[in-house]
């Protein structure tokens, strides 16, 4: 089956250049014009991923991607953002929405089509080990599903492959370096500051329920995922 793409953006000729592009490398797509739409569809039919504009009318994309992100059957749902908007402030708000990448305005289709390839990729981890557990933290490849004490931990795509990352290396210490060829790989054009959001967002979903602070910030040099911190 083609993975369904859901392009959400209010420029035709974007759109229908989109659409051929990705139907070309076998990819199926559906279209929104709006934010509203988008969210209906959404609900509708899931796709395998979603390629969103910024400005859009009714509802903006940066809170269609917090509506997605807050809704349990979709918070791991991959979401690339496309926008004009270029600026490192904007990066950062957009990653901080929810988005797992950021392709500015305007762009290469063939970098748009590896980068989307990359993230159903990403979402979607090789289950050769189906349980990986360190202290009071479990990860089920299997199922996709993380828990903590028991409890579930929603976390978006590209925060499940840095846990999936940590979990295989206890203790170990990774500069921002280290991570985004290992998260990223090694062709992403990713910012340092980037890695700091999703590690913010990954403490934030480990520590919901309370509990010890699992990820260890050392000065200078990265994080590590180290329960005797």
């Amino acid at each position: 089956m083609k993975p369904l793409v859901l392009i959400v953006e209010d420029e035709a000729p974007l759109v229908t250049m989109l659409r051929y592009n990705l139907e070309r490398e076998g990819f199926a797509v559906d279209e929104a014009t709006d934010g509203e739409e988008a969210l209906l569809r959404i609900s509708e039919r899931r796709p395998d991923a979603v390629l969103l504009d910024w400005m859009l009318p009714l509802v903006s994309g940066i809170e269609v991607c917090r509506q997605i992100r807050r809704a349990p059957g979709t918070r791991s749902l991959p979401v690339i953002m496309l926008t004009a908007r270029g600026e490192e402030n904007d990066r950062i708000r957009g990653l901080d929405s929810g988005a797992d990448d950021y392709v500015v305005k305007p762009f290469s289709p063939s970098e748009l089509v590896a980068r989307l390839r990359a993230v159903i990729r990403r979402a979607q981890p090789n289950a050769s080990e189906n349980l990986l557990q360190y202290a009071d933290l479990s990860m089920d490849l299997t199922a996709h599903r993380v828990t903590r004490s028991g409890h579930s931990v929603h976390l978006g795509p590209t925060e499940f492959r840095l846990l999936y990352h940590f979990l295989q290396y206890p203790g170990r210490v990774f500069s921002r370096e280290q991570l985004l060829d290992r998260v990223w790989g090694q062709d992403s054009d990713i910012e340092m500051r980037t890695v700091d959001v999703h590690i913010r967002r990954l403490r934030k979903a480990l520590n919901v329920a309370g509990g010890k602070d699992l990820l260890r910030t050392v000065r200078s040099v990265g994080y590590a995922l180290d329960a005797v911190s």
